[in-house]
């Protein structure tokens, strides 16, 4: 690393860690960082546009009659299996989704929740000119559709049955879907934490597809729904850092009286993120991208609307596909 470069770093941690507040911040910190929860959710930037229409089929959720048995099913398949198959599959990037069918109107249902607006927009911000700070968007919603499409799910994928539950638990989850949704509005790509070990620190967690679904299924238990012994494993994507230095949110560091030298370094840092219009302008930003992350060790990180300062080390990046078993309930079962 350069001096010129090793001093601006120098300057950039000292100026994080004499941001007002920050001692505070220090005394109560705790990891992984708490997902942030909303009053509501925002009406989304105009400038947000998506190459594929969210939840185009949508529909409110259904109130179910109480008697009624709903089977419930894992639903997983590759990252956009419907353009490229198994193409993702081979790298155990999936996504989630579950399946509902209910006894007495023999009618299924799929519940997701994915990015409004693709994942490249929800992993990395757009440079607009004349904007000092970096433009996102980075929601993402849960998706509520009638039927079930097979074909998308078994080809390379799995649809298995986990469950069965009573309308009266299919109902109370509904609700409880309602205010996540409306709590929980920011996808976050990332999980960071200090080394590959499984007892290492985390230092964020990430809030994605897998996410929802692990959480519906915990509610589905809480209410009293007994799973299937079966192995349930979740894509991951997992950035390695030592401990993160927090450097403010966007007010604090790019607005008037914001922090110059942290701003610059974020926008350099994003810039190769960039979407490209030929191949040789991304092998160009790649080789920059590796020198920032690898080389450098350098990586900014927006979580909870706030930026971080992420000391990257080795193995750097990892995508894996581990097991998280499926819950067991903390209350006394509804009757099925």
């Amino acid at each position: 690393m350069g001096a010129a470069r090793r001093c601006r770093l120098l300057l950039l941690v000292l100026a994080a860690a004499w941001a007002p507040c920050f001692s505070e911040r220090l005394r109560s910190r705790r990891w992984p960082v708490p997902y942030r929860r909303f009053d509501y959710r925002p009406k989304p930037d105009p400038y947000c546009q998506a190459r594929y229409t969210f939840c185009p089929t949508g529909s409110a959720i259904p109130v179910m009659k109480e008697e009624d048995v709903i089977e419930v099913y894992r639903l997983q398949t590759p990252v956009w299996e419907f353009k490229y198959g198994d193409l993702l599959g081979h790298l155990k990037i999936m996504h989630d989704a579950v399946g509902f069918k209910s006894s007495l109107t023999g009618k299924n249902y799929t519940m997701e929740w994915y990015e409004l607006f693709q994942l490249g927009n929800c992993t990395f911000p757009h440079l607009r000119p004349g904007m000092d700070a970096p433009f996102w968007c980075n929601q993402g919603a849960a998706c509520f559709y009638e039927g079930i499409d097979d074909a998308h799910w078994k080809e390379n994928g799995t649809l298995v049955l986990v469950t069965t539950i009573s309308g009266t638990m299919f109902n109370e989850m509904a609700k409880w879907v309602k205010y996540d949704n409306e709590t929980g509005i920011y996808y976050e790509t990332w999980k960071v934490q200090a080394s590959p070990d499984n007892q290492s620190t985390i230092w964020f967690d990430s809030y994605e597809c897998s996410k929802f679904i692990q959480r519906t299924y915990q509610k589905l238990a809480d209410l009293g729904a007994v799973f299937r012994k079966i192995q349930t494993n979740y894509t991951s994507i997992i950035l390695f850092s030592g401990e993160p230095v927090y450097l403010g949110n966007e007010t604090s560091i790019f607005g008037s009286l914001g922090n110059k030298t942290v701003a610059g370094a974020i926008r350099d840092f994003y810039y190769p993120f960039k979407p490209h219009q030929t191949v040789g302008e991304f092998f160009v930003d790649l080789l920059k991208i590796i020198d920032r992350v690898i080389l450098n060790g350098q990586f900014y990180l927006f979580y909870n609307l706030e930026y971080w300062f992420l000391p990257m080390k080795y193995p750097y990046l990892k995508i894996i596909y581990e097991e998280v078993p499926l819950p067991v309930g903390s209350k006394t079962s509804f009757d099925v």
